[in-house]
């Protein structure tokens, strides 16, 4: 027999099973909560389990070390305590609360140890024993009442369902009777149309047949009509020819006459010296003569005005001017920027145009688009003009055109109709808007 304080702090013989497993299962909940170098070295490796295998592998472990580590078994009790704080402080004081839990009243005591703590574990033990002691009759006794219990339950819920399943056959006949009562109206309406396809198609028919008769009437008709037709042509014919063979003599009778006016009054027009022709009336009336055309032709008037080809074979031409309506050109472009930005794109493209074309380059803005005069600075080889307080636009490019020395080639580059006309009229070849802008996007 032991002797001393170590035998007095162990229970006199094992732990109840249910005991034992509750203290291994909350040190299994306890280590897989502290940091890996605050595990006991003999449980590091069963830390990373998850708890159930922890505690079902590293049971015998934890029960072994909770034995013999007093340091490790009271942390293991601050934790259950911090679960259970109410009854761990009854278990210190000594007052157990008589409806505690006693396997949760043991396992406090085993782990806290205070004083008379081996007392609490056999009240356990004894508690589980006569638990596990009860003798058939109470077992029966018990089974009894339980069944008792569900068949009071399965009575009462049979009696529900019965309840339930009268509803829902009550609103299956109600359901029935109307559906019944859907289909007597269906057949009745299925059998008025019958009979209403069976009289239209019985009309139906008797209409065919009168068309039928019709269409044979009509034909005859139309044969009887025919022979009436070919007969009034024949006749008709016959009128014609007898009318002509008539008509040839009376010709030749007025022949022979108009033929013997003529010669008598040639006749009387040499006896008497007259001039061979006279005067007309349309002699009398005074008007300006038509203007003869222009001894230039317009260039490129082998190309249509939509031609992709005309601008570039245009610029070609030696010495070309070529003209441009800048914010006609510009707003069918890129109308979305401000007018000074689309200045500057314009004449940077028409910079570099003329650069590689080498021809006359004017530029014509409508100065009545601005507010005041801006200062604007052309690219080398273009002129860049406004109109003046007073004056559009068109009117300066007309002035550009006529300006010009007969023989040169000129091109105004504009989608206005009035413009392109001006231009025509003026000698000059007119060219679309977006011409110009589709070279200048090749640049």
């Amino acid at each position: 027999m032991d002797s001393g304080p170590e035998a007095a702090e162990r229970p006199p013989r094992p732990l109840p099973e249910a005991v034992r497993q509750s203290v291994v299962e909350t040190a299994a909940e306890l280590l897989g909560a502290l940091p890996l170098d605050e595990v006991p070295v003999p449980l590091r490796r069963f830390a990373r389990f998850e708890r159930r295998k922890r505690a079902k592998l590293a049971g015998q472990h934890i029960a072994a070390l909770l034995e013999r580590d007093e340091r490790f078994r009271a942390r293991v009790g601050e934790a259950e305590r911090e679960t259970h704080p109410d009854l761990a402080a009854a278990v210190e004081d000594g007052a157990v609360p008589a409806a505690a839990d006693p396997v949760r009243v043991a396992v406090l005591g085993y782990l806290l140890r205070p004083d008379g703590w081996d007392l609490l574990v056999e009240n356990a033990r004894a508690e589980l024993e006569r638990s596990a002691s009860l003798t058939e009759g109470e077992r029966a006794e018990r089974r009894i009442a339980e069944l008792r219990a569900e068949l009071t339950s399965a009575r009462a819920s049979r009696g529900a369902d019965i309840e339930r399943m009268r509803g829902e056959f009550r609103e299956a006949k109600a359901e029935i009777s109307e559906l019944r009562r859907k289909l007597h109206e269906a057949r009745a309406k299925a059998k008025a149309e019958g009979e209403r396809a069976d009289e239209m198609a019985e009309r139906t028919e008797r209409e065919l047949a009168e068309a039928r008769d019709a269409r044979v009437t009509a034909e005859k008709e139309l044969r009887r009509l025919r022979v009436r037709l070919e007969r009034a042509e024949a006749g008709t014919e016959a009128a014609k020819r007898a009318a002509r063979e008539g008509r040839n003599i009376d010709d030749v009778r007025l022949r022979m006459l108009l033929d013997s006016l003529v010669d008598a009054a040639q006749g009387v027009r040499r006896e008497l010296a007259l001039p061979s022709t006279i005067g007309r009336p349309a002699d009398l009336v005074t008007g300006a003569d038509a203007a003869l055309p222009p001894h230039r032709a317009l260039p490129g008037r082998a190309l249509s005005d939509g031609d992709p080809q005309l601008l570039d074979r245009l610029l070609q031409l030696p010495g070309v001017h070529l003209v441009v309506d800048g914010y006609n050109v510009t707003k069918t472009g890129y109308g979305d920027l401000t007018l000074a930005d689309q200045r500057a794109r314009l004449l940077s493209g028409l910079g570099g145009l003329a650069a590689q074309t080498r021809a006359e380059v004017t530029c014509v803005f409508d100065g009545a688009e601005l507010d005041a005069p801006v200062a604007t600075v052309a690219p080398r080889g273009v002129r860049v003009l406004f109109s003046q307080p007073g004056q559009t636009a068109d009117e300066l490019i007309g002035e550009l055109v006529r300006a010009e020395p007969g023989g040169r080639a000129v091109v105004v580059v504009s989608s206005d109709r009035e413009v392109q006309d001006a231009a025509r009229r003026a000698g000059a070849r007119p060219v679309p808007s977006p011409l110009l802008l589709r070279r200048l996007g090749r640049s």
